[in-house]
Parts: C-alpha cells; structure tokens; sequence
C-alpha cells in the first residue's frame, strides 16, 4: 500500500477502505454522515463501505449530491448534518461529493455566508478547523481528496474556489477497486482532469520543484505510460485504475502551485446550471487552446514536460492533448457541449477567477473572449 504523507494521510491500494473504521476511531467520529450521491448508490458503492464499517457505526447519509455541488445542496446537507448529531464527514464519489462535504465541514462550523469564505474574497484567511472529514473517492481526476480547495456554485450563481489548509480531508482512502466499471466516458473526463491539473500546476509561475516534480510524475503515469488510454479501453483493468488514482492524487498534491486558464474557463461554463456540463471533460476541451496561449511564456516547462509524457523534442503539445481527446471520446470543441459566445458571463467569470491569477501569461477580457472563440470552434 502507499502511504502519502503530502498535504494530508493518503492510503492507495485496493481494499483500503477497510480502513474506515480504524480511521474513524483515531479522528474521534462517532456519528458520521457520508455525503455522497444517488449514482454511487444505486451502483452499491456505498453498500461496500457501509459493510467496511461494520455495525458498530450507524451512518447519516446524504445522496443527494448535484453534478456540480452548489450552496443550496450544501445547506440541504448543513440542516440534516446538525438534525442527526452528525460529528464527522465521510465524502464517497467523485469531486462533487468530496467537494460539497468540504463545504459542509465548512458551515458546519464557521458562521456566516458561504460567499464571504471565498478565495476571490479574500476569504481564505477567514477559515479555521472544520470538521474532521475522511474522503473516499470514486473516480480518478478531480484529487479533491488531497487538495486544499473546493469549488462550489453559490446562490448569486458564481463558481467559486475555497481554499484552505484547513479544508484539506484528514485522510484519503483511495481504493481503486471503487473505480473498477467506471463508465468510459467518464473515466475519459476524469483522467483528463488529472492530466490538466499536472499541466496547470507545472507551467503555474509559483516556485515549488517538488510540487512540479510530483506533477510531472501524474502526466507520465497517465500519458508515456498509457494508464488513461488503458483505464478507458477496459475498465476492469487494476493496473490502470491504480495508477490513475496515483496520478489523480498527484495532479491535487502538484496544484498547490496554483492553476491557470483552463480552470478559469472551465468554472465559467460549469457554473451554467442548464448545461450540466463535466469539469473534467471543460478541461480537455479547453486545454489546447491554453496551451497555445501559453506556448511562449513557460521558459522551458514544456520541454519537461514533453519528457514527461514521452513526447519527440518537437511535439505540439495543444495537437498531442488534441489526438488524445479525440481517441477517448471528449467532444471536439465547448459548441458541441452547448456552449457559444452568447452563453451569459463566461468571459466576466473567467477573468475574476482565482485561477486566472496564476496563469504564466497574463489575460484580460479580450484573451478570454479569443480563448473561447477558439474553444468553442
């Protein structure tokens, strides 16, 4: 089993979530409340860990989790979390869960609105311990479960990023055998996530070599050595599924350093409620776009991480991520997704993102708005 003592305590390897109980015991929760949502139910994922529990706890559950978590879910979440005498967070599913149950710990204990929490706000500062929180995730992409952030939609209808230290879960428990069967589609959409989050956070101007080093350890995982493409062809495939939790992992641990555009316009289309579009899948498509934007501004980054991937000296990096998307299934462009440049406020959303303000090379509307032009196609 690996053992990541990074950011917080994370255990990779099939049957890990046999932990659970020991976990609980050690952070002192004895009535937890697993956020998760009704797909993950329904796919008995929860029944798996509710018989790792054992009987000796009883478990609020919350399943009711959007595809992406919003502020109105989360107090849904806040009011049966204080109903049920809950004392702990056990967040099971992908990056919406584990998001909405970090803003849950959140509000379970700080008062106030969600909004003045926010990064843009200057919030971050404002956050202190929250509730302890083990996450178990059950795909790999997002690596919510070992980032300091979370984004959530709030009520004013803005995609906001919370960042913390203190929102980090206490631990992770990766098993990667809750990922076998993972639809192919979405195991595309959540792959490329990881791998925007590796790039984003090596070409991100903050000075960490060790957060770029294990960021660069993701993209050789997921890329040179084919775990994505494999994890995607065949979803029983334990190799593959390991080492894309590993990379997931390692793209959340890289952006430390921060993002970038991508993420930028990516939380600007999510935050459409109607569209009900997949992060993961924003990301990909956005990516060459950025890429290209970019190209002049990273010093040498690209040259490593070229090497990284396993790429010739003279590859195109926006024509290689291109190639990849089109042989996993992403959609083309964001017009095939529903999105166009009259869709409202996504070049505003974009510019105000936090993300935007780690991006190597600088950006204002009008980059937005030719950015989008060519994503959308």
């Amino acid at each position: 089993m690996a053992t990541l003592n990074y950011l917080n305590t994370t255990h990779i390897d099939f049957g890990s979530r046999s932990m659970v109980a020991d976990t609980m015991k050690q952070l002192g929760i004895k009535r937890p409340m697993i956020v998760t949502d009704k797909g993950i139910v329904a796919a008995g994922i929860l029944d798996k860990v509710r018989e790792a529990m054992g009987n000796e706890f009883s478990p609020e559950i919350f399943d009711g989790t959007p595809e992406n978590p919003t502020e109105e879910a989360t107090l849904e979440a806040l009011a049966q979390y204080k109903a049920s005498g809950c004392d702990g967070i056990i967040s099971l599913g992908g990056g919406s869960s584990m998001d909405l149950a970090k803003g849950l710990g959140l509000l379970a204990t700080h008062d106030g609105d969600l909004t003045q929490f926010a990064a843009i706000e200057g919030g971050s500062a404002l956050i202190g311990e929250t509730t302890p929180h083990i996450a178990m995730p059950t795909t790999a992409g997002t690596g919510s479960e070992v980032s300091v952030g979370t984004v959530i939609i709030t009520k004013d209808g803005r995609k906001l990023i919370f960042a913390s230290q203190n929102l980090i879960p206490k631990v992770a428990l990766c098993d990667p055998e809750l990922t076998l069967g993972l639809p192919a589609r979405l195991t595309a959409a959540t792959g490329m996530d990881a791998i925007t989050h590796c790039i984003e956070a090596v070409i991100s101007p903050m000075d960490n070599p060790p957060a770029e080093a294990v960021g660069l350890d993701g993209l050789r995982r997921a890329f040179k050595m084919g775990y994505l493409e494999n994890a995607v062809a065949d979803g029983q495939d334990k190799d593959a599924r390991y080492n894309m939790m590993m990379a997931a992992s390692e793209g959340a641990m890289a952006f430390i350093k921060g993002l970038g555009a991508v993420h930028s316009m990516s939380h600007a289309c999510g935050r459409i409620k109607e569209l009900k579009l997949h992060h993961g899948t924003l990301n990909a498509v956005i990516l060459p776009a950025v890429l290209r934007y970019n190209a002049d501004f990273v010093g040498d980054k690209y040259d490593r991480i070229r090497e990284a991937m396993g790429l010739p000296a003279n590859a195109d990096l926006a024509d290689e991520i291109e190639a990849l998307n089109a042989r996993i299934g992403i959609p083309k462009n964001l017009g095939e997704m529903g999105v166009s440049m009259d869709t409202p406020g996504i070049v505003e959303n974009a510019v105000t993102d936090v993300s935007t303000f780690t991006n190597p090379r600088p950006l204002e509307a009008s980059d937005y708005e030719k950015l989008f032009e060519q994503a959308i196609g």
